[in-house]
């Protein structure tokens, strides 16, 4: 039965490509400019590919998905990528995906930007705080917020201004029902008996409960982003802190 899950998940995944991944903020505002200080646009030489956030000086967290494009830099500083100039881009100089990352729909869906210049804090550019270990896990019904730069109707292109919606988190079992052969270490929220979420330009942007980054941008169901009937999956960082430090730190 696990197997036949499996091939049931990855054949969604297949049949949908890279529509299956997430990348739009659905039924949400404009960030206020003084807020998420810590949103990244990952960009390749055509412009905006996914979200991340900046958890050290120079290293950005996104997801393992987001090399698939073959991004080259990142902008910070800003809400509006309009205003992306030199002074707010910093080049990618090194990529650690996860070791056991093969696909999406096998999870580990997580990767480290090493960044080619130590980023300046500043009112526009600050870090978020990394949650501490497992011990306190996100609890189902709990009020987060998911923010990016993609479009925000099913078919537009994505947006020059960062926007936010708040969803909520979903139960893991209810998540599994609804998501045969779920990989594991993933959080659901949004989506589900909502019209709120994330959608195709969102991926590797960050969950944020409490202040909090749990979760990772990672996967939905293909490209009508008013989906009410499967939740939204984010890769859930509390389960691979280990790896993350011991990057962090080896390359201080």
């Amino acid at each position: 039965m696990h197997c036949l899950c499996k091939f049931l998940l990855f054949h969604l995944l297949a049949c949908l490509g890279g529509n299956a991944l997430g990348n739009e903020i659905i039924n949400g505002e404009k960030a206020p400019e003084n807020s998420m200080l810590y949103m990244v646009s990952v960009q390749n030489n055509n412009g905006h590919v996914c979200g991340g956030f900046l958890v050290s000086e120079d290293f950005v967290l996104t997801a393992a998905h987001c090399d698939d494009p073959k991004p080259t830099s990142v902008v910070l500083g800003t809400h509006n990528l309009k205003e992306a100039d030199n002074e707010k881009r910093r080049s990618i100089e090194e990529k650690y995906t996860h070791p056991k990352y093969e696909s999406v729909g096998q999870g580990n869906d997580i990767m480290l930007l090493k960044l080619s210049g130590k980023v300046q804090w500043n009112n526009r550019v600050q870090p978020i705080q990394l949650p501490r270990s497992e011990i306190h896990p996100v609890e189902d019904n709990e009020k987060c917020s998911v923010a990016g730069w993609g479009s925000t109707r099913t078919g537009h292109g994505s947006v020059d201004e960062l926007r936010v919606v708040d969803v909520s988190v979903i139960n893991q079992q209810v998540c599994r029902e609804k998501w045969p052969g779920l990989p594991l270490n993933v959080i659901c929220a949004g989506g589900y008996n909502t019209t709120k979420g994330f959608c195709q330009g969102d991926s590797g942007g960050p969950l944020v409960c409490k202040e909090k980054p749990v979760g990772i941008v990672s996967f939905n169901k293909n490209l009508n982003c008013h989906y009410p009937d499967v939740p939204n999956v984010y890769t859930d960082v509390s389960k691979y802190l280990p790896w993350i430090k011991k990057i962090l730190k080896n390359k201080k």
